[in-house]
């Protein structure tokens, strides 16, 4: 009888090591969420991203989710094929900035804001971008929350507690209207990557563009992209780190951010400094062992730079200064990104705190003419998209070419409001093409451009 109990024991844990060998197969606990939606079979390789933000509040009159979708068509003739929504949750009322509070004081991680709209709308959105072949990332804010979320009173061991045993505000910020995350918290972690999960099953969307990333531990972010990219197998998700650390890489981030190169577009019209601080940029930028394949994300304009520093008009000598500087940041080994509005000409600063819709009436369609032929050129080469940097800039002059096997494409922007001559170094002087209208241009031993004139030529 003892000898028949130990078979019939022995069958049992082989059944049982039998099913929990077969679910645990990808390693990753079954979830409590089914996919919803298809595959997307267009999904864009990194290197091949033009991200276009998207600021919910002001890209419509009507501020919502549907006001996006009914632009979809715009944001694709544009050519960028990435939508990064700021994010869609409901706002914290708790100490909120601001006339509406601030969409980074996250008062619910698996709720659609109100104002914005429903899942339902969000779904709908993410599938009808995806038949236009564009994916769409959210904003996550993962360092903090807003002091109405319900983590504050069913988790208060979850924040971070000062001497008093006082929840804190993010350190050595005036963030007064959220509440600073402790990622010591094994609980706190595993509640937030099933709250970026929710997303990624119940509204099908392609990836996060993570904000305030240099400040939330490495260890998190590794675990958190390696359980999203399971959700997804095979399929790719673009993460993009708001943050400037090599380590993003190592966690599993396609992009870091451009701060460096944005504050140093600046330095070169406020404080005439020389076009070669670019290049010195890009250097710093790319200093600490990235891979070939790695790239920052670069941009002339975001919803933070928009509203304390102001729009690219201001910033960059107008229409055509904001031009050349666009083609530079968006050509300079990087990804680009584009702020609804900057495409157009829109010279008014939109305060995300509030509901400032853009006014699209009053677009320039030449100015939208150019930035669409800058990107479809980009869109077609490989040089731009995975080519091999070299600096050739002179004071006045951004110039720098990229290569890739075969093609070679050599920029030449004038960042000053004076016609200047470039003198062309022995290695550029040949035939080239002009990349959009294919014309032959012949670099001699110098060539003169017109105030913030641009030439995209190739070989």
């Amino acid at each position: 009888m003892k000898s028949n109990i130990n078979i019939v024991y022995t069958l049992i844990l082989a059944v049982a090591f039998i099913s929990c060998s077969s679910s645990d197969s990808d390693s990753t606990p079954a979830s409590p969420y089914t996919q919803y939606g298809t595959a997307f079979e267009k999904m864009p390789k990194k290197e091949d991203a033009i991200i276009y933000q998207v600021n919910i509040r002001a890209f419509s009159a009507a501020g919502t989710l549907k006001g996006v979708q009914d632009r979809l068509t715009q944001i694709q003739e544009l050519g960028a094929n990435v939508i990064y929504l700021m994010p869609i949750y409901p706002v914290g009322k708790v100490k909120a900035s601001g006339e509406l509070g601030s969409p980074y004081a996250v008062q619910d991680y698996k709720a659609v804001n109100p104002d914005f709209g429903t899942l339902q709308d969000l779904q709908v959105l993410v599938e009808e971008a995806h038949k236009k072949n564009m994916a769409v990332v959210l904003d996550w804010v993962a360092n903090h929350t807003a002091w109405d979320n319900t983590w504050i009173t069913q988790h208060s061991n979850w924040y971070q507690k000062d001497a008093t045993g006082a929840i804190i505000i993010p350190p050595g910020t005036n963030y007064n209207d959220v509440a600073q995350l402790d990622f010591n918290n094994t609980e706190m972690k595993a509640a937030m990557i099933d709250a970026m999960s929710y997303w990624v099953y119940n509204a099908n969307i392609d990836g996060f563009r993570c904000d305030y990333a240099d400040f939330v531990p490495q260890n998190f972010w590794s675990e958190a992209i390696t359980k999203l990219r399971s959700i997804k197998k095979n399929q790719t998700i673009l993460m993009l780190a708001e943050g400037s650390r090599v380590n993003h890489f190592a966690a599993g981030f396609d992009y870091t951010f451009g701060f460096n190169f944005f504050s140093t577009l600046e330095k070169v019209f406020k404080e005439s400094k020389p076009a070669t601080t670019l290049q010195d940029s890009n250097a710093t930028e790319y200093a600490n062992n990235y891979n070939e394949e790695n790239r920052i994300v670069r941009y002339t304009s975001n919803h933070d730079v928009n509203l304390s520093d102001g729009t690219p008009l201001e910033l960059f000598g107008g229409k055509k200064g904001s031009v050349a500087t666009f083609v530079v940041a968006a050509y300079l080994k990087s990804v680009p990104m584009i702020y609804n509005g900057q495409e157009v000409g829109y010279d008014k600063r939109i305060n995300y705190f509030a509901k400032t819709p853009i006014d699209w009436s009053v677009a320039d369609d030449a100015m939208l003419a150019e930035y669409k032929k800058i990107i479809a050129f980009r869109n077609t080469s490989n040089a731009v998209k995975r080519g091999t940097y070299t600096g050739y800039s002179s004071d006045a002059v951004s110039a720098f070419t990229m290569v890739k096997d075969t093609e070679k494409v050599l920029v030449l922007s004038n960042l000053t409001n004076s016609t200047v001559k470039y003198l062309v170094v022995p290695a550029l002087k040949t035939t080239w093409k002009d990349a959009f209208t294919g014309t032959s241009v012949i670099l001699g031993s110098e060539i003169t451009l017109l105030p913030f004139q641009y030439l995209i030529l190739k070989n």
